[in-house]
């Protein structure tokens, strides 16, 4: 799974041009995912940006690698279930997530491509494959990825919103408050 793949189709998400980028730490059994995507509100304006969400995948049981958990910077309720349900590593692969809230569970299904563009046969696929899981395949918004900016390092000319499992860090918030603090003194 590891490298780069196209999300074709997604549990009710309203943001386009996304993609996954599946690497490896220095870590055995701790990958990070990285999303990397056209951020629906700032979609609606001229503005050029890139939306980068990084979080870390780890696999609890290595005999079953295929059932991971993740968990991402701003989810509140904590880490999710991250299993993938059917892959050939280089055509497709269908995600299923699944997340404890307070009194229910959060699901989200996910087709993934090499390229922008997945045969029907495949999507026809990992759509029967979801539905076995309880997945409504009506549930997943089409994903285009047409007409998607090429900023491979974010955008020169726009803004970059970068989330990473180290954004909220103790290093980060303190930096943040020191330059704040220089910036009040400077007047």
């Amino acid at each position: 799974m590891l490298g780069v793949w196209y999300v074709i189709q997604k549990t009710s998400t309203a943001s386009h041009c996304i993609t996954y980028n599946f690497t490896r730490t220095d870590e055995p059994g701790v990958y990070e995912l990285q999303q990397v995507s056209q951020h629906f509100i700032l979609g609606l304006t001229p503005l050029q940006h890139d939306y980068r969400y990084t979080g870390v995948l780890t696999v609890p049981d290595p005999a079953i690698p295929a059932r991971m958990k993740v968990r991402f910077p701003l989810s509140v309720a904590g880490s999710a279930s991250y299993t993938i349900m059917a892959t050939d590593y280089n055509t497709y692969a269908a995600v299923f997530t699944c997340q404890k809230v307070t009194f229910a569970h959060r699901r989200s299904a996910t087709i993934l491509s090499r390229t922008k563009e997945l045969d029907k046969m495949y999507v026809d696929k990992m759509r029967t494959k979801l539905s076995s899981f309880g997945v409504d395949p009506y549930d997943l918004s089409i994903i285009s990825q047409n007409e998607c900016p090429k900023h491979p390092n974010g955008t020169t000319e726009g803004v970059n919103i970068n989330i990473d499992p180290n954004t909220f860090s103790a290093h980060n918030i303190g930096e943040a408050v020191r330059k704040t603090g220089g910036a009040i003194a400077d007047g």
